[in-house]
């Protein structure tokens, strides 16, 4: 006992011990019942005077300072409060440092403190979240994340793009799709319909923001229109449209954090892979594929639990582009939504029927596919140029002059390494010999189908200080003759004619 009471000085004694004295000594002595509760027999006998517990006992604590906010509270903080609730606390103190230079630095955490405690007794009541419960099958959602902070690149180019997203509500499926342009009703329906066929069922109610973006610089009227194509898209997969308010995220919170996990999943995935580089746009879409779908094999039980409750798909997918009519003009190409693209000079003068995909343009001719082509964009409020020098090399070659100023020149060049070599040769010889080699390249790499090679070519050249020499090129990249084989035909003699006028009918059984 001795022992104990040595080493227990200064120690105060707690709720718990009193209460644990206080049931032994139901059957035991005080000094007994003391000892099994950790305390001395002298603290036992004046708990026996005082039975109260500890926490009782104590007196309020005191101010140990005098209140460095007295003389501004009442007067000066309390009515900015009152008369504008979304004042900063941090604002309130410069504000009062600037009035009361004697106020110090140190006070800060106390006015905030102080502030904190006035808005949670005096303050306006705040908004309210209220978490849903989702039964499986009845709500997918749909938004639009920006993905520029990744840094993905392809080739070395910054790939400046949007993700579309899809979440089902109950289960957490999910489905990413890369969209290069903004949003559009185009992505969004492109987006929505991969991702309903992949998940093999849909949902009852779909949810999305207010797609101002879609409507944005749009007349009245192709407002109705974008709303009735979302209205009957919804209809075609017996799908209810919702949207959440605009500028209330935390209405469309089932999908909005999701975000945030799903791009920290890429980040993450991006730094095992070691390089945010990817040769092709169809590879970073598989990599953003096979991450979705790690992500949704953990929940694969979840995820059968709720496709048992989707709705059948319909028997086919609806419109998911855009449609316009474009006159093929003499520059051999055509121009939609400020963007100029190119095609075979042979359609000058007719009229193409245009699908506008968000990455891709399928132009035909009547009923007639023609081609696919890139979708461009407009830049920084100038046309953009979609063009393809295969299109109007053989009119390059007879005026090889217009690539000097050429509008488009510079999206002209398939590969850097065309630009290049032509910026050499225009530093080195006249801008008409320069403007013939280049054509003059441009045309070997068309009709001996060498453009990377021949690219490489150029790479090699320019880094050894030398200019493109087109003669010694054409011989470099000419047919291999010894690999041509030789092919004699017989002529048939003029003789054997005249013998099948001699032939008699009915001769041969």
């Amino acid at each position: 006992m001795a022992m104990r009471n040595r080493i227990l000085p200064g120690r105060h004694i707690t709720d718990c011990q009193m209460r644990l004295y206080m049931s032994l000594r139901q059957a035991e002595a005080a000094r007994v019942a003391a000892a099994k509760a950790g305390f001395s027999a002298a603290s036992a006998y004046r708990i026996e005077q005082d039975r109260r517990l500890p926490s009782q006992k104590q007196v309020p604590r005191s101010r140990r300072r005098p209140d460095p906010l007295a003389a501004v509270w009442e007067s000066e903080i309390v009515p900015m409060l009152a008369g504008a609730p979304g004042l900063r606390a941090v604002a309130i103190f410069e504000e009062m440092r600037r009035r009361h230079p004697e106020i110090g630095l140190g006070v800060r955490r106390t006015v905030e403190r102080r502030i904190r405690t006035w808005r949670a007794l005096n303050g306006a009541e705040r908004d309210v979240i209220f978490r849903q419960e989702h039964p499986p099958g009845r709500l997918g959602l749909s938004d639009f994340t920006d993905m520029r902070e990744l840094g993905i690149s392809i080739t070395g180019v910054l790939l400046d793009h949007r993700l579309y997203h899809f979440r089902l509500a109950f289960s957490g499926w999910e489905h990413g799709h890369v969209i290069l342009g903004g949003e559009s009703f185009v992505a969004l329906a492109e987006g929505l319909q991969n991702a309903l066929w992949a998940l093999g069922g849909t949902p009852l109610q779909h949810r999305s923001d207010s797609l101002s973006a879609a409507f944005r610089n749009l007349d009245r009227d192709a407002c109705e229109d974008v709303t009735r194509r979302y209205q009957a898209l919804c209809a075609h997969y017996r799908m209810t449209p919702t949207r959440n308010n605009p500028g209330l995220a935390h209405e469309n919170g089932a999908i909005e954090s999701p975000h945030g996990h799903l791009k920290q999943a890429l980040a993450d995935a991006l730094l095992l892979r070691g390089s945010r580089d990817f040769e092709t746009l169809d590879a970073y879409r598989r990599f953003l594929d096979e991450i979705v779908g790690r992500r949704n094999a953990r929940l694969a039980k979840r995820i059968d639990l709720e496709r048992s409750s989707l709705q059948p798909l319909p028997a086919r997918r609806t419109t998911d582009y855009e449609e316009a009519r474009v006159s093929v003009t003499t520059t051999s190409g055509f121009i939609l939504k400020k963007v100029f693209y190119s095609v075979p000079s042979r359609l000058i003068g007719h009229r193409l029927r245009v699908r506008l995909y968000d990455d891709r343009l399928e132009c035909f001719l009547g009923s007639t596919a023609l081609m696919t082509l890139r979708r461009g964009r407009p830049q920084q409020g100038k046309h953009g140029h979609v063009v393809d020098y295969r299109h109007v090399i053989h009119a390059l070659r007879c005026k090889p002059m217009a690539l000097l100023n050429l509008v488009y020149r510079d999206q002209l060049f398939p590969r850097r390494a065309y630009r290049r070599a032509f910026e050499a040769l225009l530093a080195a010889d006249s801008e008409k010999r320069a403007c013939r080699t280049m054509v003059g390249l441009l045309a070997l790499a068309h009709e001996r189908a060498c453009e990377a090679e021949l690219a490489a070519a150029l790479d090699t050249e320019l880094e050894a200080g030398r200019l493109p020499d087109l003669d010694a090129l054409c011989r470099r990249f000419a047919p291999d003759t010894s690999v041509i084989p030789e092919i004699t035909v017989a002529s048939t003699p003029l003789r054997l004619y005249d013998e099948l006028a001699t032939v008699q009918p009915g001769g041969a059984a």
